[in-house]
Parts: structure tokens; C-alpha cells; sequence
């Protein structure tokens, strides 16, 4: 395996799922009214086709 190429790779990855999610995140806020008010429960799932990848993140995002 190429080390570099698979780093690279990975990383363009996940800059576009970093840049997209927070988009994403940002217009169902404003969508749903929900700016300054509590927290906003989250969780990302990330799985692999193919394989038995299943990685789950779950946080809170203060809107205040």
C-alpha cells in the first residue's frame, strides 16, 4: 500500500465530510428557528462498505 496516497485520500475525505457536516448542521439550525436556544444533540455514524467498519461519534453542540 501507498502510505502517502492512502493519507492524502483520507484526507481530502474527511475535510469534505468536516466542511459538509458543518454546513448541514448550520441550515437545519437555521431552518428549524433553533439559534440561541440549548444544545443541539448530535451523532455521526461512519461505516465502510464492505467491511465491518462501524464507528459512531455522538457530542452536543451549545447553540447559545
Amino acid at each position: 500500500m501507498d502510505e502517502q496516497r492512502f493519507n492524502m485520500s483520507m484526507r481530502k475525505f474527511l475535510k469534505e465530510v468536516g466542511v459538509t457536516s458543518q454546513q448541514a448542521i448550520e441550515r437545519a439550525v437555521r431552518e428549524e428557528g433553533f439559534g440561541g436556544k440549548g444544545v443541539l444533540k448530535v451523532r455521526m455514524v461512519l461505516t465502510g462498505e464492505g467491511t465491518g467498519l462501524r464507528h459512531v461519534v455522538e457530542g452536543e453542540i451549545d447553540l447559545g
